[in-house]
This record gives C-alpha cells, sequence and structure tokens, in this order.
C-alpha cells in the first residue's frame, strides 16, 4: 500500500512539474524599444483615469525578461510617482560596466544597484518585487532569491501612478524604454493581493485586470502569446535572378546567395550586410544549393549538377573558387539536403528534372572533394521532390513528397506521407510509418526541424495544387503517425518549380523562421522572411476572454492530477486481483483548434446564422466558390473522381451552360484541344465525355446533353444545390441588396475566391468579373449605411472584401473607421498598418495616406 501511495506521488510530482512546463508557455506584454521612432514605443499605464491609494503596507510584483540581440539597454522599466512629486523608478543603465539595474527616488541614485546572473535575465522570466513597508519606511527590493532595502518615507495617505516603459504622464514624461517584456504583474495590501494583471492577452489596447475589473491601458503593445501563433513579417525584397538559402542557426543568420552578392541577414538586429561578387564569379543555376555547415562554420554553394562545391569564407566574406558554367542539366530541382558530421559529408536527395522525379542520393565528401552516387533499388524511397528534409542522430528524416514508383511524372504520380529515416553508416532507407491520407492532398517545404529529445519535428506544408495557396507549420512525432497544425497561416504564391519554402529554427532568439521564394517571369526573385516565437500555439484565445493563465493552469493542473491519481489507483486495485484494466489513463490530444479570426470573435446574430457550414448542404451539391467540390446525394464528395482533363472539361460546360446555355464542339477544341487534329480531338472528347458522364450519373438529376446542338449539363437545380447559380440570384440586380442577401452572398463567398484552386487561361474572365462584381457588391452596400448605424457590420463587409482584394482602399478606410467608432484603436492601427505593409508588397511603393487621414477621409 506504502509502493502505491508513493508511486502515485511520484507520477504526480512528474505531471504538475510538465504541467509547470505547459503553464510557462509565453505570454506577457513586449515593449518596442529604441528600433522604432519615440512616439511608437510601448508604454503601460496601470490607472489611466486615476491612482492607487494604500493605507497599509504594499507590494508590487512582476516577472520581467528581456529581449535578446538588442544594441540598447537603457530606460524605464517602472516609474511609481507619488502624489505627483516623489518619483521611485527603476531603471536599467548598460552604458557602464557597473551593476546594471538601479532605484532612483526623486532625483538621487540608490546606493544598491544590482544584476541577474548569467543569461537569466535573456533566457528565462525573473520576479522583481517591490515592497513598501510604512512603519520601517523602507523599501524593500527583491529579484530572484536576493533581497536589499532602501529607506523610503511616503507621505500619509500616498497615490500613486503606476507606469512601464514610457510615458506621457505630466512633468514625469519619458521615452526612453529598454527593449523587455513583462507579466504577471500583482499588487497586494497587507499581503493580500488586491490587483492582477496578468497581461495574457492578443490583440487590444487594454489591459484586463482581473480582481476589481480596473483595467489598465497600453499603447503600442506587443502581445508575446500572439507572436508565437501568428507569424510576422520580418523582411521582404526582391534580389535578381535565382535566390538560394542557408541558416546559421547558432546566430540567427541567413545568407541570400543571388547572381551578384551574398546577404547576410541577422533577424535579430534586422539588418543586413552584402558582399557584391565579381561578374560571373558565383552564378546561381535553376538546382543549385545552399548550405550552411553548423559544426564547421562553413557556407557551402552546390552545383549539383556540375558536381562542383565553392566555400564562402566567413572571415574574408569571399568565395574560395569561381562558379562553374553550366552543362546540360540532369536537374535536381526542389532536392533536399543536409550535412552529416559522422562522416564530413553533403548529401543531396531526390529531386525533379526533365518530367522525371529522382531518387537518388549524391554524397559529397568534403575532406576529399569526391562525390558519389546511389541509386536507390529499394522501394522504401521512391522518387520524389517537394519532400522536407531534416538531421538527426545517425542520419536524416525524410517526410512526405509528390512522385512516382517508376519516376515518371506521366505514369500515376502521387502524393507521399511517409517518414522515412537514411541512416548514413549502411546508406539505406528504413520506413518508421506513413500519415493516414489527409482530406485535402499537401506537400512539405524543403526542410524538417528534428528535436531528437522529444522525439518530435516541425515542418511546413501548402497544397501544390493551387497558386494563391498558404504555409502551414506543423508538430509531428517521429514515432507516431500524427501531427498537428500550429501557429497561423502564411500567404505562399506556388508556380512549382519556380517556388521554393523552406523553414529553419534561430536558437539565438527562440523563433521558427520561414523563407518563401518566388522567381517571376522578369528573372527576379521575391524574397519573403517570417518569423514565429517558439514554442508555436495551436490558437490564441480571443481578447474578450478574461480568464487568468495561472488560475486556468491551475484548475487544469488539479483535475488531471485527480485524474492521474485515480487511474493510478484503478490499476492497481484491478492488479490486486490479477486482472488488467480496461484501459489505462492517457491524456487526450487537444484538438487542433482554429484561428479564431475578428469576425469570430464577436459575431452579429444576423451574420452567425449564414454560417455556410450549416445553411449550404452536403448532399447533391456543387460548390464552386472555395475549393470546387462535388457531393453526391448520399453525402460522399466525388470530386476525387476528376482526372484534370475531365474536370476541365465538366467545369467549361458547367460554366458555358449557366452563362450561355451551353458550349459547342468547336468552342471546345479550341479551348481544351487546340494542339490536336479535328479527328483527335473528336475521339479525345468524346472518351472523356464519357467519363465525366459515369461520374455525374452517381448525382442523379445531372445530366451531360447535347439536345440543342451545344454541349450542357442540365442540372435540376429544386434537387441540386450549385452556389455559382444562387449567387447569380443574387448579385442580379445590386441595387436592390437588402442586408439578408448580403449575408446569403457572405456565406457563399466566405469559402473562397471563386474556383480558389484551379487555374486555367479561359477561367481568367470568369473570375475577375466575379471578383469585381461581390466587390461592387460589398461596397455598395456599405455606401448606404453610416458607421453609427452598424460599426460592427462594417466590419464585416471590409472583410469580406479583403478576401477577394486585400489592397482595397475603400474597404481599408470602412473597417479603420468602423473599428475606431467601436473604441478598438489598436485593430484599427493593425488593420492599417497591415494594408499599408500588403500595398508596399504588391505596387513597390509606400501607401500615401497616413492614419489620421485615413479616419478624416
Amino acid at each position: 500500500m506504502k509502493f502505491r501511495f508513493l508511486l502515485a506521488v511520484f507520477f504526480l510530482e512528474v505531471f504538475l512539474s510538465l504541467a509547470n512546463q505547459s503553464a510557462a508557455q509565453s505570454y506577457g506584454l513586449g515593449f518596442d524599444s529604441y528600433e522604432v521612432v519615440q512616439d511608437k514605443r510601448t508604454g503601460l499605464d496601470l490607472s489611466p483615469d486615476n491612482t492607487f491609494c494604500f493605507e497599509k503596507d504594499f507590494e508590487l510584483c512582476f516577472d520581467l525578461s528581456f529581449l535578446t540581440d538588442k544594441k540598447i539597454y537603457f530606460g524605464y522599466i517602472l516609474r511609481m510617482i507619488e502624489n505627483d512629486r516623489q518619483n521611485i523608478d527603476l531603471v536599467c543603465d548598460n552604458s557602464t560596466d557597473n551593476p546594471h539595474f538601479k532605484l532612483v527616488i526623486g532625483d538621487k541614485f540608490s546606493s544598491y544597484s544590482f544584476d541577474f546572473p548569467n543569461d537569466d535575465l535573456y533566457k528565462k522570466w525573473n520576479r522583481i518585487s517591490l515592497k513598501f513597508i510604512r512603519d520601517k519606511k523602507s523599501l524593500q527590493i527583491t529579484y530572484g532569491k536576493k533581497t536589499f532595502s532602501q529607506p523610503l518615507t511616503l507621505s500619509e495617505k500616498p497615490r500613486f501612478k503606476i507606469l512601464f516603459g514610457a510615458n506621457t504622464y505630466k512633468d514625469f514624461k519619458s521615452t526612453d524604454v529598454p527593449p523587455m517584456k513583462i507579466r504577471n504583474i500583482v499588487i497586494s495590501e497587507n499581503n493580500e493581493p488586491v490587483y492582477r494583471f496578468p497581461l495574457n492577452q492578443t490583440d487590444t489596447d487594454q489591459v484586463t485586470e482581473e480582481i476589481q475589473k480596473k483595467n489598465g491601458l497600453v499603447s503600442n503593445p506587443v502581445w508575446i502569446k500572439k507572436l508565437h501563433y501568428e507569424w510576422q513579417l520580418a523582411r521582404s525584397q526582391t534580389l535578381p535572378g535565382y535566390v538560394r538559402l542557408g541558416f546559421d542557426a547558432s546566430k540567427g543568420t541567413l545568407y541570400m546567395l543571388c547572381s551578384d552578392s551574398t546577404i547576410a541577414y541577422n533577424l535579430a538586429s534586422n539588418r543586413s550586410v552584402s558582399y557584391k561578387h565579381a561578374a560571373g564569379q558565383q552564378p546561381v543555376y535553376v538546382d543549385d544549393q545552399l548550405l550552411f555547415d553548423q559544426k564547421n562554420s562553413k557556407l557551402y554553394h552546390i552545383y549539383t549538377n556540375e558536381k562542383q562545391v565553392s566555400t564562402f569564407d566567413l572571415k574574408t566574406n569571399s568565395w574560395d573558387k569561381q562558379g562553374p558554367a553550366p552543362v546540360v542539366k540532369t536537374q535536381f530541382l526542389l532536392a533536399n539536403k543536409f550535412y552529416s558530421p559522422q562522416d564530413s559529408s553533403i548529401y543531396i536527395m531526390g529531386g525533379y528534372g526533365h518530367l522525371t522525379y529522382k531518387n537518388n542520393v549524391q554524397r559529397y565528401h568534403l575532406p576529399s572533394g569526391v562525390w558519389t552516387e546511389h541509386y536507390q533499388k529499394d522501394s522504401v524511397f521512391t522518387p520524389r521532390y517537394l519532400a522536407a528534409l531534416g538531421a538527426g542522430k545517425n542520419g536524416a528524416y525524410m517526410l512526405g513528397g509528390y512522385g512516382s514508383v517508376t519516376g515518371q511524372q506521366i505514369l500515376n504520380p502521387r502524393n507521399w506521407y511517409d517518414l522515412l529515416f537514411f541512416d548514413t553508416k549502411s546508406a539505406t532507407f528504413t520506413r518508421r510509418y506513413e500519415l493516414p491520407a489527409p482530406k485535402e492532398d499537401f506537400v512539405f517545404c524543403n526542410s524538417l526541424i528534428v528535436c531528437d529529445q522529444e522525439n518530435s519535428f516541425y515542418s511546413l506544408i501548402f497544397p501544390k495544387d493551387k497558386f494563391n495557396s498558404d504555409l502551414q507549420l506543423i508538430k509531428g512525432s517521429l514515432t507516431k503517425p500524427d501531427f498537428q497544425p500550429v501557429g497561423s497561416k502564411i500567404p505562399y504564391q506556388f508556380t512549382d518549380i519556380h517556388s521554393f519554402a523552406d523553414l529553419f529554427f534561430d536558437y539565438a532568439t527562440n523563433r521558427f523562421v520561414a523563407v518563401a521564394l518566388n522567381h517571376s517571369e522578369n528573372g527576379q526573385t521575391k524574397v519573403s522572411v517570417y518569423t514565429l516565437n517558439a514554442p508555436p500555439l495551436q490558437s490564441i484565445e480571443s481578447a474578450a476572454t478574461r480568464q487568468t493563465a495561472g488560475a486556468d493552469n491551475l484548475w487544469w493542473i488539479l483535475a488531471a492530477a485527480v485524474c492521474l491519481i485515480s487511474g493510478v489507483y484503478i490499476y492497481y486495485r484491478v492488479s490486486a486481483r490479477g486482472n488488467k484494466p480496461a484501459a489505462a489513463f492517457e491524456p487526450q490530444a487537444a484538438t487542433p483548434a482554429t484561428v479564431p479570426t475578428e469576425i469570430e470573435n464577436k459575431v452579429p446574430a444576423h451574420v452567425a446564422t449564414a454560417d455556410p457550414a450549416t445553411t449550404q448542404p452536403l448532399h447533391s451539391s456543387v460548390f464552386l466558390f472555395g475549393n470546387l467540390q462535388l457531393f453526391d446525394q448520399d453525402g460522399q464528395e466525388i470530386t476525387r473522381q476528376f482526372s484534370p482533363l475531365v474536370k476541365e472539361l465538366f467545369l467549361v460546360i458547367l460554366l458555358y451552360t449557366i452563362r450561355w446555355e451551353g458550349i459547342s464542339s468547336e468552342k471546345l477544341k479550341e479551348l481544351l484541344w487546340f494542339d490536336k487534329t479535328s479527328e483527335s480531338a473528336r475521339n479525345n472528347r468524346s472518351v472523356n465525355i464519357a467519363k465525366l458522364k459515369g461520374i455525374l450519373d452517381k448525382m442523379k438529376y445531372c445530366q451531360v446533353s447535347k439536345e440543342t446542338g451545344y454541349w450542357k449539363i442540365n442540372i435540376d437545380y429544386e434537387k441540386i444545390h450549385v452556389d455559382y447559380t444562387h449567387y447569380l440570384s443574387l448579385i442580379r440586380n445590386k441595387k436592390s441588396l437588402s442586408r439578408e442577401k448580403i449575408v446569403e452572398l457572405a456565406a457563399i463567398t466566405k469559402r473562397g475566391n471563386f474556383l480558389a484552386n484551379v487555374e486555367y487561361e479561359w477561367l481568367d474572365s470568369f473570375k475577375s468579373e466575379i471578383s469585381n462584381e461581390i466587390i461592387d457588391s460589398y461596397l455598395g452596400f456599405a455606401a448606404t449605411m453610416k458607421i453609427a448605424q452598424d460599426a460592427e457590420f462594417l466590419v464585416e463587409l471590409a472583410n469580406y472584401v479583403f478576401y477577394f482584394d486585400p489592397v482595397n482602399e475603400e474597404a481599408m478606410i470602412i473597417k479603420c473607421k468602423a473599428l475606431a467608432h467601436l473604441g478598438k484603436h489598436s485593430l484599427a492601427k493593425t488593420t492599417y498598418e497591415n494594408f499599408a505593409r500588403e500595398y508596399s508588397r504588391i505596387y513597390g511603393e509606400d501607401f500615401q495616406m497616413d492614419m489620421p487621414e485615413v479616419l478624416l477621409s
């Protein structure tokens, strides 16, 4: 019995330890410092409309941490102002070698200053307490496990303003702010908490106080929790020719190699240095690779096809050899690479070229400069590209990709979802597992971030059948076939071999780094760099949620502890009877949560009833908005039964039927078989029409016919729902659009752009016309409303417009004005800044109106 009790206690302590680590996930308020202009720096006022009054001993506690790799750590951490006369300041000054934290009373330094040990200030949260003891006339400062006292006399009824960072209060104004993070502010009186500010919010300038509901106010907030969910665009630039990427994970430096220079971009400082090449010295070809060797601190330019490697000297900032002239390309496009410290070799795996997927394993031995190549003849590593690869212990893991068993593009290509391990000693692959086939296929970015100690990995996924796509970060297991999406999505334009996405981890700042490349027809490459703080979150709570992280975690820990102890007790009770328990206790993984958008946080009742997930039928349906989907009368999706050609045939006949009562055989040949003879086009049409009929027969009330001499798809719209026809009925007369019809229209268009996953040249005119009609409908209706009439609905309308035109100036102005009217000034500012950033990205020039002009327009 004693053993069982001790075992239960042991498991409980282990669990509580893990729970405490989970509870310590990052949240808090970050402060913009000298990297921005003065009026953009962060300040926190805990009592914007009044002051704090204390009659007994009181204490102020908070957690503090500093942002890493900043040049200047100087300014006010805390400023307490007594009765508008005496200031009590905690400041940081790294301009001298003395201890950097100092206490200031009035205009004099305290005799005591202090520092935190080692790198604690940058790597962990540190608790600081200021305790005012009235009868002893002293102020007691506690930092970590150390304490000192400062003589201090307060008035009989002291009233305090409590300010962090920058402030504009009366004669105590200051813009000097160190680059810091704070959280868990607690004010206690007579050892009882009276105010608590957890600072666990995400998107507001109102700071929630939990005990007395007396909220604070923050200017220019940087919410830490948001940085663990939403990717931040750190840099966007266009470079000449092809661009290749290498990353120094220990220093957080991204190397970008282009035709005329090598660029070293440090993420922490947001600064880059460019090292120019002599003309033709280091050409960059379409199938080159760039790799940073962490062990030897070297950067390698790998000419895979030419079998040459150039080395970049980090001391002289120059390449050791001239790049080769290109030979006839075998082309290992979008291949994977990794450095193996076990045998000091670079490995290149897979790739694509000349309509062929590759399963070659190429090895370059750095000490000898010798290339060797292995053709995998086993069935484990099938030919593929668009896979993710990451180095692990004694080898590397490869996940998924796209390819075929034979390697030939024409023979049944497919998505792969297997996790393979390549052992560098035996040069063999083993299959660890295969992920279940997803509802929507996806491929991977080039790299896998492998965490051997946790048996986990991170990578980015995206669909390869869309141009306007998204990158989604996932966290998976190295031992079990499952994964979870984490973080928000990153916009990504995929144009096959002219696009490239990669994922790195910056250990210097504990952030994920995602880089997207897009090579355009004009020979330039656009580089977009995004960052996400670790650990990444599956979702973030609404700003309206008023719960403390500490309280929530405590209740979850207590509940889980009870379950754990109960499970241990039941197990041993059953074991004592010689039986095995029916099921072992396993905490279930959280279901991946959907990103809580602004629309979902506070949805008006008239919009909530029009959720397409509940109003649109999933049987006998054809959805053309968003991804193309067809459901038969039993609710089974039949979209995957279309081959690419049959799908295009179906769409062209359907759209021509709805708009112009059908399409002629001659027009079909012009659109689909323009490169074939009349007889060959006729044979192709007959074969594919027969296939199309076979698929549509499963829907009933939907047939292909040519009764009038034109090819048509006859649909009984009372039995089959087609969202496009519903859309046409709504916008037939834009001037008569009512609020109810706008809500119906939103339910259709919230699925996405018209045929978002389909790109045909003949379809462009349809898409353009529909987008313009939708935007005109929303903006036309918005013009009939006054902001005071329903500001929330106007925000919705602006969001609907942004689905189709992210840089629509009119929609941005409407949204900013409506948010400002609702008092959501921080959201209005964020909307403006996101718009201006996207405007600059698309048009290559700054948006001319500033925020005040927008609100006054």
